[in-house]
């Protein structure tokens, strides 16, 4: 009995120490770097983003109205709120927190974010207008992304433009969802 316990105690030691590790170089994809934006003033990139498109995680499938929330908790580090309604605009209300690490302090491009301990994402920060009115947040394995916009709607210029540059960068756009942005009063199908 004890030979047993001392195997399972081993094992999730192990699991501890080298699993957060191997989950991130499974995430990563350590072999094709992500090149990122030169510069972000991080209290300009503060505040509501709605997310207009994304390879969406399983956490995000049936998403409406979907808003990332950025606030800046001190220079490096970042309180994320993630809301949306499932499957449609009268749907369930869903929210999810994490927290934001700026890696890179020279950019504030390349960042680090947790949902729960002791597991850290890459979190890179791609494209992002002069103007701050659209960003899109990519991962360097390139199995997820999302395209934001500071308002629910996105040009269809602006978008193609993005989705072209992420089929240069390697990734699969025809996984690329539209994520539906329905509000009173914005033209996106609110009344």
């Amino acid at each position: 009995m004890r030979k047993w316990l001392v195997t399972i105690i081993a094992i999730a030691v192990v699991v501890l120490i080298v699993g957060p590790g191997v989950l991130y170089l499974l995430w990563t994809g350590q072999s094709r770097p992500m090149a990122t934006v030169e510069h972000v003033n991080l209290e300009r990139f503060m505040g509501d983003w709605y997310v207009i498109a994304n390879i969406p995680t399983f956490a995000e499938r049936g998403a409406v109205n979907a808003i990332e929330r950025y606030r800046l908790r001190d220079r490096e580090t970042v309180d994320i709120r993630f809301t949306f309604r499932q499957d449609s605009a009268d749907g369930e209300a869903k929210e999810y927190t994490a927290t934001g690490f700026v890696e890179d302090t020279m950019s504030n491009a390349s960042w680090k974010v947790q949902f729960f301990w002791p597991i850290k994402f890459p979190f890179k920060i791609i494209r992002l207008a002069d103007d701050y009115s659209h960003t899109v947040i990519g991962v360097p394995n390139r199995k997820y992304v999302w395209i934001m916009s500071r308002t629910p709607e996105l040009a269809d210029s602006t978008y193609l433009s993005i989705v072209a540059d992420l089929a240069e960068i390697g990734y699969d756009t025809a996984q690329v969802e539209m994520v539906p942005q329905v509000w009173p009063g914005s033209g996106t199908g609110g009344e």
